[in-house]
This record gives structure tokens, sequence and C-alpha cells, in this order.
């Protein structure tokens, strides 16, 4: 047990080496000396100073961390020293990175000259052995900077820092770098975002250019001199042309990213299309004969539901007509027995006129019999006759009224 837990402890130390090789390779596969110090910042912070002296300030403060080099190699950002030449209307200032004592190297120069219409021109300038050949920034500020006042006026003394190796100002405490990806993210809030900064690869002014072969300082260069950019990033010329191509680069595989996973989405789908058809064929390749059966089934069922449907239809209609028949004859009944009971009651009324009728005939033949006497016998036999019709008129009444109420019933 022991030998197998030595020889796992082994392999995962083994493997986590692997990676972390693999790792640190990567990492320098992407970065570059000049990444660590974003000339727009530079530029940023130098329109936002009073003078030289604050411009270093800020440039070494540690709560904005404006650089991240370490072009020495002991693991804490180098200090960055301003140094100033004026010449006429021209001031070149220039920074340097203290490595040792009495070793520098120039990162970036500034150059402003005023016109003879009173127009200034600013350029920020990186260095031809960090940055490549030509890379320039010409920034335009969104307010006039305050630091250009203090540079045209009687008695101008240039400036020139007094610190050095291991001799720093109170507020500068030293701190190691962080990876690009982090200080990349770090500078980008000390940029001011309202002024803008146009690249070009043209320098204004051949002044500055003369100025600067006077104060140069090379020492990192001296100490490694196959390591220029132009050494280390062979198919580009500057750090313009660096972040372009890494901008293209990576728009690049996003982009093949993009399509191998439409490509492995659309191939997921033809398979599993392609599956789902296979199955089917094969259900119903393997079974055509319950397939059959069950379309005579179905057929079977619909006939049988068609003859239910109609066998009860038909009985319906049936019984609509027997209904029907019914309801007629006993329409057609009670019209008979209306119109019975409508003819005994006209036979009765014709009855009782007549009877009124004679009444009538009897009373007038009655109040006349007293003028003749000899008609007495007449009128006696006549009353008896009407009296005799006028109870057969009532049996005949009775006897209507009797079938009239039976048919009723």
């Amino acid at each position: 047990m022991k030998t197998k837990l030595l020889i796992l402890s082994l392999v995962f130390a083994i493997t986590t080496s692997i990676y972390a090789q693999a790792g640190a390779t990567v990492y320098a596969k992407n970065s570059d000396i000049s990444d660590n110090l974003d000339l727009r910042a530079v530029a940023s912070i130098f329109g936002e100073s009073r003078n030289l002296e604050d411009f270093e300030r800020r440039l070494n403060e540690p709560k904005y961390q404006i650089s991240n080099l370490d072009l020495n190699n002991d693991n804490r950002v180098d200090y960055l020293r301003v140094i100033e030449s004026v010449e006429d209307r021209m001031h070149l200032v220039i920074i340097q990175s203290i490595l040792d004592r009495d070793v520098y190297q120039d990162v970036a120069t500034i150059e402003v000259e005023r016109n003879n219409y009173n127009n200034v021109n600013i350029q920020i300038v990186g260095n031809d052995y960090l940055y490549g050949p030509n890379f320039i920034y010409e920034p335009v500020f969104v307010s006039n900077p305050i630091i250009y006042t203090s540079f045209w006026v009687t008695n101008y003394r240039p400036y020139y820092s007094t610190w050095g190796w291991n001799y720093y100002p109170n507020y500068y405490i030293s701190w190691r770098p962080y990876p690009i990806y982090r200080y990349r993210n770090n500078v980008n809030v000390c940029i001011n975002v309202h002024n803008t900064y146009n690249y070009v690869n043209v320098r204004r002014s051949n002044r500055a250019v003369v100025l600067y072969d006077s104060r140069r300082s090379n020492g990192y260069e001296r100490l490694h001199p196959n390591n220029s950019f132009v050494n280390r990033n062979a198919n580009v010329n500057n750090r313009y042309e660096l972040e372009q191509r890494r901008v293209s680069y990576q728009s690049e595989r996003r982009n093949s990213n993009f399509s191998s996973n439409t490509t492995t989405i659309n191939s997921r789908n033809t398979t599993a299309r392609t599956s789902s058809s296979n199955s089917e064929n094969s259900s119903v390749s393997s079974s055509p004969n319950s397939v059959n059966n069950r379309v005579i089934t179905n057929t079977n069922n619909r006939n049988y539901y068609t003859n239910r449907q109609s066998s009860s239809a038909s009985i319906t209609n049936n019984n609509t007509s027997r209904n029907t028949n019914s309801r007629m004859s006993n329409s057609s009944q009670n019209t008979i027995s209306r119109n019975n009971s409508s003819r005994s009651y006209s036979t009765s009324n014709d009855n009782l006129s007549r009877r009124n009728s004679s009444s009538v005939a009897n009373t007038n033949r009655s109040s006349a019999a007293p003028a003749t006497r000899s008609e007495s016998p007449r009128t006696a036999t006549n009353n008896s006759r009407s009296g005799s019709n006028m109870s057969q008129n009532r049996e005949r009444s009775s006897s209507n009224n009797s079938n009239f109420s039976n048919r009723r019933g």
C-alpha cells in the first residue's frame, strides 16, 4: 500500500511540473518587454502634471503603478528618473530606468516644441531598442496642460533628477512586477479616455534627434546586444505592428473557435438525424406484417364503426318517422274530434233555434186563439205536438252531448 501511494505521489509531482513548465513557456511567448510600460499612460499623466518633478513622482507613485519594468531582473520594478535638455523652443524630456549604480537605460522621450505661431507640438517616442523604430504617439489633450506654462519663462532651468541607485524619495516603495494581463488591467484605469492618442511613424523635430544623441544612455542595451525589439520579434517592425498582429490573431482565433463549434454542432445534428432515420427505417423493415395488420385492423374498426353509426342513424330515422306518424295520427284524431264537436255544437244550436222558433210560433198561435173559439182544439193539438217536439229535441241534444263527452274522454 505504501509503495502505491509513493508511486502515485511521484506521478502527480511529475505531471504538475510538466504543466507548470508548459504554462511558463506560453507566458514567455505571449509577452514582450515593451508590454511593461504603456506610453499612452505616460502621455496621460504628463498632461496632468504641474511640472517635471511632479511628473517623475507620478511615474513612480506606488498607488498608480504606471511602470512594470524590471530590466535588471531583481524582481523589483525599476525606478524611472526624468532628465531634461533645452534648446531654444525645444524641450527634450528623457525617461530613464535606473539599473545599477551609474547604469541607466533610456525608455522613452517626450519632445515638446513651440513653433512661430505659439502652437505646441508634442510627441511621445519609444526607445528603439525596447519598442522598435518609429513608435510614436501624438497626444491631443482635452485641455491645455498646466506644465506648458512652466516651460517658456525667463531664466528657466532644465530639470535634472537627483535620485539614483538605492537613493530614492520617501514616497517611493518598490513593488514586485505583475503579470502582463494584470498590469494592463491596472494601467488602463490611469489612461485619460477624454484625450486622443494618435500613432505616427515620423518625428517632427530634427533638433530633438540631435539633442537626444548627446544625452543618450543604453546600459541595458550594451549588456544584451542581441535582445533588441527586432531580434525579439522578427516579423514586425515596432510595437504598434505587434499590437495589430495580436489583435488580428485574437480575432482569427475567435472566428476559428466559432466555426469549429458550428461545425461540431452541425455534425452532431447530422449524426442525430442519420441515426433517427436509420432507426425508423429499421423499425419499418423489421415489422411490415405488423404494419399491414394494423392497417387492416384499423380499416375493419373503421368499417365496424361506420356500420354501427349508419345503423344507429337508420334506427333514429325510423323512430323519428314513427313519432312523426303518431303525432300526425293524433293530430288528425284531434282534428276529427274537433270537427265532431263543432258539428254537435252546431246541431244543438240548430235544434235550439228550431225549438225557439217553434215556441215563438206556438205563442203566436196561442195568442191568436181567443178570437176564434172554433180553433181551440187545434191549439191544444198543436201544443201537444210542440211539446212532443221539444221533448224530442231535448233527448237529441242530451244524446249529442253524451257522445261529445265520450269522444273527448
